[in-house]
């Protein structure tokens, strides 16, 4: 499975963003999928994860109720829409993917069962 993020840009606070990621190969319709962030001085961080259904999502608590994930497999592509952005969601949005819950739940999982994308730059400027 190959990802392909898009979408980041510069926004002011309290603005909104989509990103998205769109995925080649047709396994990605059974793997969760989910997003993390980097920021400066931070480790990856768990944003928001769907399962390949996509019935079943879970947030991060920074992001719990401004951000969105969804998934349309018949694009194969995954989205995630941000809105109420502050200049602390600054940071690189990374795409990832993996046969299971388990593989995508964490940075460290994705390293070792899952699929990295490239990031995209997420910019809030207050």
């Amino acid at each position: 499975v190959q990802l392909q993020a898009s979408g980041g840009g510069l926004v002011q606070a309290g603005g909104s963003l989509t990103l998205s990621c769109t995925a080649s190969g047709s396994a990605f319709g059974s793997y969760a999928s989910a997003w993390f962030r980097q920021g400066p001085g931070y480790e990856r961080e768990f944003v928001a994860g769907i399962n390949w259904a996509g019935n079943t999502v879970d947030y991060g608590d920074s992001v719990r109720g401004r951000f969105t994930i969804s998934r349309n497999n018949a694009k194969n592509t995954m989205y995630l829409q941000m809105n109420s952005l502050a200049p602390e969601d600054t940071a690189v949005y990374y795409c990832a993917a993996g046969p299971s819950w388990a593989a995508i739940s964490s940075a460290r999982a994705v390293g070792v069962n899952g699929y990295w994308g490239q990031g995209t730059l997420v910019t809030v400027s207050s």
